[in-house]
């Protein structure tokens, strides 16, 4: 789901399962469903500070951080650091649901 915010940005709510990616490490990934990453692609120029990586306010629960999408396989992998993890009672493998907010550029 996609909402277009009066203040110039972007948010997008999912749920995926949590992946690990280079092993163990402290924290896991969210991959972005294909249709949100479509989306994304259409305003990366706008919301990009290079390299690909797009720096989004993210929110899971209660908790709110900030962090980059980190392009890989024609999608995006949202970083879950462990702090969060335990404020929010993740686990590896599980289901998340997370709203994401993308800052357009002008």
């Amino acid at each position: 789901m996609c909402l277009q915010n009066h203040n110039g940005s972007v948010e997008f709510t999912f749920t995926n399962t949590s992946i690990e990616w280079r092993g163990p490490a402290p924290f896991f990934y969210v991959p972005v469903p294909d249709s949100v990453a479509q989306e994304i692609r259409s305003v990366a120029a706008m919301v990009t500070y290079g390299w690909g990586v797009i720096p989004v306010k993210v929110r899971i629960g209660q908790t709110e951080f900030t962090t980059s999408l980190f392009p890989k396989n024609g999608t995006y992998l949202v970083p879950v650091k462990v702090v969060v993890q335990k404020a929010e009672g993740l686990k590896y493998g599980g289901d998340v649901t997370l709203t994401m907010e993308l800052t357009l550029r002008r």
